[in-house]
C-alpha cells in the first residue's frame, strides 16, 4: 500500500536510534515529520470515495500534514515559551493523526496491517516531541541557543 516501505522501516529504525541517543538534529527531525506528512499524504490517497472515507480522509491529511508543519513553527522559535507551546500543537496534532487512523481501522476503510508502520512513526514522534517538551520546561530558566538552520 504504502510504497518503500523497506526502505522506510529500515530508515525509521536508524532515525529511532538516532533519536535515543539524542543525535537526531532538527533539521533531520524536520525532514522526519515531512516523510510523515507525505505518508499519511499517501493514505489517503487510497481511500475509497465514499462520503465518510472522504471526511476522515479530509482529517487525517490535515492533521498529518500539520505535525510537519508546526514543528517547522517550533524550530524557529522566539522563547523558550514558544517552543513548549508549538511543540505541544504537535503533540496535539500528533495524537489526532492516530485517532483518524484508528477511526479508519475500525470502520474496516483500511486494515490495521497496512497502518502498522504509520501508526508505529507517529508513535515514535510523539515521543520524541513529548520528551522535548519535558527538556524544554526543566530547561526553562536557561538562556535559548539559536542556531543557524542554513
Amino acid at each position: 500500500m504504502i510504497a518503500d516501505r523497506g526502505v522506510r522501516s529500515a530508515e525509521r529504525k536508524e532515525q529511532s536510534a538516532c533519536a535515543a541517543e539524542g543525535v537526531m538534529s532538527t533539521d533531520d527531525f524536520r525532514r522526519r515529520t515531512f516523510r510523515f506528512g507525505i505518508l499519511v499524504a499517501r493514505l489517503v490517497q487510497t481511500l475509497s470515495k465514499a462520503e465518510v472515507a472522504r471526511v476522515i480522509g479530509n482529517q487525517l491529511l490535515r492533521s498529518g500534514i500539520a505535525v510537519g508543519e508546526n514543528y517547522l513553527a517550533a524550530a524557529r522559535p522566539r522563547s523558550r515559551a514558544d517552543v513548549i507551546a508549538k511543540l505541544g500543537i504537535v503533540e496535539e496534532e500528533g495524537d489526532e493523526t492516530l485517532y483518524w487512523i484508528d477511526m479508519l481501522i475500525e470502520l474496516e476503510l483500511v486494515s490495521g496491517t497496512s497502518c502498522k508502520e504509520l501508526r508505529a512513526e507517529a508513535n515514535e514522534i510523539l515521543a520524541i516531541v513529548v520528551a522535548s517538551i519535558r527538556t524544554a520546561r526543566r530547561n526553562i530558566k536557561q538562556p535559548m541557543r539559536y542556531t543557524n538552520h542554513g
